[in-house]
């Protein structure tokens, strides 16, 4: 919720939010009650109320007046895990010229789906000029990237019903990437086809494109290639001829579609958490083989990512798929016909899939009709649009999202 007044924005983010400690709010709510009562019941609740506002007020003005100096140095992981926990160290230092009471160190307004472990550890007294160490952990319940509040050093003295500090230290942002349990294998029809530009496609793993002969200079032929002792015996322009390199390519084609319009939890949508998940399993699986790896992520538009065989490495492909949203509209047949396009150079297709209707089915048959070997994943707790049947165009898997996320495959 978004407050547009100065004071709603600073009773929220300053008074509510940072201020009052957790006694502190429950001393208000007390107060807000018997006031309540006062007034409707006209009762001698008043002789509740004017305590607790006498030791709120004093508690108030104390931690006011009692304002410690402090600096701040902190440092947080850059990555973690979904649903693992990470953990902050901040160190504080007393600059005043009295010693600080009841120091300690917290987050404020965080993302919704990172959740804080409160620091458990609080100093009764850090002297001028000393040092104290604190370690807040932070669980990230959701992949993706998040930019963290600040952290703020605070002193709870007297009673611990409000803070008082204004070091803030800046933590910059978390990127939390898919957890996944590494398969035993992967079952793929693979098989070499031809790669327009050959060796080029991939980095040197000693390869080379093999020499099968000399042939006449044309126009167009790169000087590389020209052979100049051929050409100092012939008299004549002369370059190298060399068998392009075939491959073993395959894609890796994953559903990001949610249909309707209901808000994802803290944790995202389950479903598509895991298809994310199982998308990094079979990513880990292939990058152990020598495979270039074609990752599409079909969204509003055609995403594509190519990792394999040193081109780029399996870090790289869970920091992308730590960024990719659900997408709420039917992609499917606006992206179809550019990721046809893309697959007819492709050994063979993996999907992995959210659902199993009309519109998947069709683009999986147009991936078989280009010459691709497809094998489909899906991942749903309910039943599919579609019956799931026999194919003779894919090979198809249906796992739940229990299945995914507690993992230990075999073999996919």
């Amino acid at each position: 919720m978004r407050y547009q007044s100065p004071l709603g924005r600073f009773l929220v983010n300053y008074f509510w939010r940072f201020k009052l400690t957790s006694a502190g709010k429950c001393l208000v709510g007390c107060g807000i009650i018997a006031n309540i009562f006062t007034i409707t019941l006209q009762t001698l609740d008043y002789l509740v109320l004017l305590p607790l506002f006498g030791i709120g007020f004093l508690a108030f003005c104390a931690n006011c007046l009692h304002r410690p100096r402090l600096d701040i140095k902190g440092v947080l992981g850059e990555k973690t895990i979904a649903g693992h926990e990470t953990n902050a160290t901040i160190t504080v230092t007393n600059k005043g010229r009295l010693p600080a009471l009841d120091i300690s160190v917290g987050f404020f307004k965080m993302p919704r789906s990172l959740v804080e472990v409160p620091c458990q550890m609080r100093v009764a007294v850090l002297p001028k000029g000393e040092s104290a160490t604190f370690s807040i952990g932070i669980k990230a319940l959701k992949r993706g990237v998040y930019e963290l509040a600040p952290v703020r050093a605070f002193s709870t003295f007297p009673l611990n019903l409000c803070r008082s500090g204004s070091r803030k230290k800046a933590m910059g942002s978390l990127l939390v990437q898919p957890s996944f349990t590494p398969a035993g294998g992967i079952d793929v029809p693979v098989s070499a086809r031809y790669q327009p530009g050959g060796i080029a496609l991939t980095s040197n793993l000693g390869e080379s494109p093999e020499y099968v002969g000399n042939r006449e200079y044309r126009p167009g032929d790169s000087v590389r290639r020209i052979d100049a002792r051929a050409w100092a015996r012939l008299c004549k322009p002369v370059v190298r001829e060399y068998q392009e390199e075939y491959f073993c390519r395959i894609a890796l084609v994953l559903d990001t579609f949610i249909p309707g319009k209901r808000r994802s939890k803290p944790e995202g949508f389950p479903q598509l958490e895991a298809g994310i998940s199982l998308a990094a399993t079979v990513t880990d699986a292939l990058s152990r083989g020598e495979y270039i790896l074609d990752i599409f992520a079909a969204g509003p538009e055609l995403y594509c990512f190519r990792s394999g065989r040193h081109t780029a490495h399996f870090e790289n492909v869970l920091e992308i798929l730590a960024c990719l949203d659900a997408c709420r509209t039917n992609p499917f047949d606006v992206i179809a016909p550019a990721l046809v396009d893309e697959l007819q150079n492709m050994s063979t297709a993996i999907f992995v899939m959210l659902d199993w209707d009309e519109a998947r089915q069709k683009l999986v048959r147009m991936a078989s009709s280009v010459g691709c070997r497809c094998k489909v994943l899906i991942v749903r707790d309910e039943p599919t649009t579609l019956p799931v049947s026999p194919s003779e165009e894919a090979d198809i898997q249906t796992y739940t999202t229990g299945q995914v996320n507690g993992g230990g495959f075999a073999t996919l």
